[in-house]
C-alpha cells in the first residue's frame, strides 16, 4: 500500500505517510472560493507559502505533467475559465465580476445575476417527495457486561479530529481533553466523581478518559467527542457496515452512533 497525503500541518495522517505534498493554506494563494450558499468568490495570497508548499493547483498540474499527462496551467484563473467551458452553472462567471462581490451559482452567462434561491419554486423534477420509512432498532443491543448505551459526536471547540482546532489556542483552552458524558445515577452506580478517570469497554475495545457528570444524558446513556487522539472514540463503535446493510438498509453506512458499553471506575 502506498499512502501519499497532501495537507498543510503535519496531521496524525500525514505521520503514516510515505510521500507527504506540503500545501498552501488559504491565505498564502490566489483562486477561488465556493461556500454552502454557492457563492463563488475570490480568494487572493497575502503571503508566500513557507518552505517547498505549494498551491494545490500546482501540486495536481506537477503530479499529473510526471505522470505524461501534462497539465500546462500557469494560474488558478486560466483554470477557471476552463471550468467555465464545460460547466453551465459556472459559464457566466469570471474573475471581473467577481472582484468585489461573488456571485451565487447557477450563472448560465455574463448577464445573468446569479442565482439567490436554487429551486425557489420546485425541483427540476417537481416538488419533493416524501417517505415513511420503517423504524429499526440496533445491531448491538446491551446486556449484563455492557449496560449503556454509547453515543459519540461533536462539541462546540472542535471539528473532526481536530487537526485544524487542536492547533487553535482558543479551542484548547476551552476542551483540552476528551470525556465521557454520564448521568448522575448512573456516576453513583459506578462509584464516580466529576473529572474522575474512568475506563469504557465495548466489544472492540477500550479507552480511558475523565467522567463528565450531566443532566444532557440520559440513565444508562453516556456520550463521547471523537475529536481527540489520546482518546480515540470510533475504537469502540461499530465500524463494519454489515450492521445495517443486514437490515436492507442499501447506504451502507457503519452504525457508529450507537453501540452497548461498560463504564468502570479506574482503581
Amino acid at each position: 500500500e502506498l499512502l501519499i497525503v497532501q495537507d498543510i500541518f503535519m496531521s496524525n495522517t500525514a505521520q503514516y505517510a510515505d510521500v507527504i505534498l506540503p500545501a498552501a493554506c488559504f491565505a498564502e494563494k490566489d483562486g477561488t472560493f465556493t461556500n454552502i450558499e454557492r457563492r463563488v468568490q475570490r480568494v487572493r495570497k497575502t503571503v508566500s507559502p513557507p518552505g517547498e508548499a505549494k498551491a494545490d493547483w500546482k501540486i495536481i498540474s506537477e503530479l499529473a505533467t510526471c505522470m505524461d499527462y501534462p497539465m500546462d496551467y500557469n494560474s488558478p484563473e486560466t483554470i477557471w475559465e476552463e471550468i467555465r467551458t464545460v460547466s453551465q452553472n459556472f459559464a457566466g462567471i469570471n474573475y471581473k465580476r467577481i472582484e468585489n462581490v461573488g456571485i451565487q451559482w447557477p450563472c448560465p452567462d455574463t448577464n445573468h445575476p446569479g442565482t439567490k434561491f436554487l429551486y425557489e419554486e420546485e425541483f427540476g423534477n417537481g416538488k419533493a417527495r416524501f417517505s415513511a420509512t420503517e423504524v429499526k432498532s440496533s445491531h448491538e443491543k446491551t446486556d449484563k457486561n455492557y449496560p449503556f448505551i454509547l453515543s459519540t459526536g461533536r462539541t462546540l471547540y472542535h471539528f473532526n479530529s481536530g487537526t485544524m482546532t487542536h492547533r487553535t489556542k482558543g479551542s484548547v483552552q476551552k476542551q483540552p481533553y476528551s470525556f465521557v458524558e454520564i448521568s448522575q445515577e448512573d456516576a453513583d452506580d459506578v462509584g464516580i466523581k466529576d473529572e474522575e478517570m474512568v475506563r469504557i469497554t465495548t466489544r472492540r475495545g477500550q479507552i480511558t478518559l475523565s467522567a463528565n457528570i450531566t443532566n444532557r444524558v440520559m440513565p444508562k446513556q453516556i456520550w463521547i467527542p471523537f475529536h481527540f487522539v489520546s482518546a480515540q472514540a470510533n475504537l469502540l463503535t461499530i465500524g463494519s457496515c454489515n450492521a445495517t446493510h443486514s437490515k436492507g438498509n442499501s447506504s451502507l453506512m457503519p452504525e457508529y452512533k450507537i453501540c452497548a458499553a461498560r463504564v468502570e471506575k479506574l482503581q
